[in-house]
């Protein structure tokens, strides 16, 4: 066997090993992350009233999630660089799944709002943290599949967790609690269970796995550090420079709409094919139909973006096409099937462009770069879940138009389709992945 051939054959050994050793749990971990950050949208529905929740605080509330997010995106992050992946991300969990239970508690609007900011700030820095986690294991030509992988977490959050939440709600009255209680304390179970196990299962770094041969070891060190002496973009700086490095910037912006779209979707969705004079579990059935075609059409765009060795295009593209359905819904929104394939298309495209995006950003910064850069372009992008959703909830109130409300999402992801084909018109293209 030649020499080269060996070597194809340790990275495919290597490589095949590394991924079904961490993505089924950082996969199903992510999965449990949504579905507590998301699942008030199916608890709105009798949870409003019961409590006295109006549009515009439910809009509030959906969206003041990210103001604590926000601000500990990055400490969160420079903590995971300094205690380890392992701990860090277990606490992160068992914090998260903690105040989720939590909700259960809750008595009116301000309970609310508050449970609303602890769980953001208490979720903070775990999904920039992953994306990190993944840089230290997996070369750049595989991380735009890899990324893909571990995102198509939030479609699949949503074709699981509307059926179960539409049907947990049928639970109203057992032992005295609401089914939006019930919805609360069982999907947070899963966090408190999977962060304990966090500290038995995930390893920090390539150096510290006995579980890879001593070749497959040598190798996958070998070519990340490899990867670590090419010049990025954003280049070894102090924290501050980072976070304000016009790279980080420009991306937090094109983020900023796909991002917003996700987690609106998530939200007020349910709401949405409810109105239509759905039961509970239809709603729930219907809401996964746009989630489960995302979630395969985000894995091939991925796998495209890799092999082709394309990142730019593939950003942008997506960003596009959710721009022109959200647009679409104006002359949709009577008609629940007309309106389905337009929210399939929406939720298609915002989900497609993350592979590629946090593939294309981990490629710009460097590895002294990357903990500060990667958690504030996530931060910043998410906190346009605050403006849109608040957004939303006031637009809904104030006109009833569904279709209105998403135009804030339209018009700023249209700036990011824009940004992103300017400052990645020079981008090379990355070795194709040779699996």
């Amino acid at each position: 066997m030649s020499v080269l051939a060996v070597a194809e054959d340790t990275e495919t050994s290597t490589m095949r090993r590394v991924s079904w050793r961490l993505m089924p749990f950082l996969l199903l971990a992510y999965l449990i992350c949504y579905i507590d950050r998301v699942n008030v949208g199916f608890a709105a529905l009798q949870m409003n009233k019961a409590v006295g929740i109006d549009p515009k605080t439910y809009g509030l509330g959906a969206g003041i999630f990210f103001i604590g997010y926000f601000f500990l995106e990055v400490p969160s992050n420079l903590a995971l660089e300094r205690f380890g992946a392992r701990t860090w991300i277990a606490r992160i969990m068992i914090t998260w799944g903690l105040v989720s239970a939590a909700f259960a508690l809750i008595g009116g609007p301000v309970s609310f709002l508050v449970l609303r900011f602890l769980l953001g700030a208490a979720e903070a820095g775990f999904f920039p943290g992953v994306i990190l986690y993944i840089t230290y294991w997996y070369p750049a030509h595989y991380r735009a599949i890899i990324v893909g992988i571990f995102m198509v977490a939030i479609p699949v959050a949503g074709v699981i967790g509307s059926p179960i939440s539409g049907a947990i709600l049928y639970m109203d009255g057992l032992v005295g609690l609401g089914g939006w209680q019930w919805i609360f304390i069982l999907e947070a179970i899963p966090a408190v269970v999977l962060g304990i196990a966090a500290f038995a299962w995930l390893t920090d770094r390539p150096e510290h796995a006995n579980w890879l041969t001593r070749d497959q070891q040598q190798w996958l060190i070998t070519k990340l550090e490899a990867e670590r002496r090419r010049a990025p973009r954003v280049a070894h700086e102090s924290v501050w420079r980072v976070l304000t490095n016009k790279y980080v910037l420009i991306m937090a912006l094109v983020y900023s709409g796909a991002a917003g779209a996700s987690t609106s979707l998530a939200l007020w969705m349910p709401q949405l094919v409810k109105s239509f004079g759905l039961t509970n579990w239809q709603t729930g059935l219907l809401n996964s139909v746009p989630f489960a075609i995302a979630a395969v059409w985000m894995i091939l765009w991925g796998r495209s973006s890799d092999r082709t060795g394309e990142r730019v295009w593939h950003n942008a593209l997506p960003l596009a096409w959710m721009v022109l359905a959200m647009v679409g819904t104006f002359w949709a929104i009577g008609s629940l099937w007309a309106v389905i394939p337009l929210l399939t298309l929406i939720a298609a495209g915002t989900y497609a462009s993350k592979g590629p995006f946090w593939a294309l950003s981990s490629e710009w910064l460097g590895a002294a770069s990357a903990a500060a850069g990667l958690a504030q372009i996530n931060a910043l992008g998410n906190l346009s879940g605050f403006v849109f959703n608040s957004l939303i909830g006031y637009i809904q109130a104030e006109t009833g138009s569904f279709p209105l409300a998403l135009m804030p999402i339209a018009a700023v992801a249209t700036l990011g389709t824009i940004s992103v084909l300017v400052i990645g018109r020079r981008q090379p293209r990355t070795v194709a992945a040779t699996t």
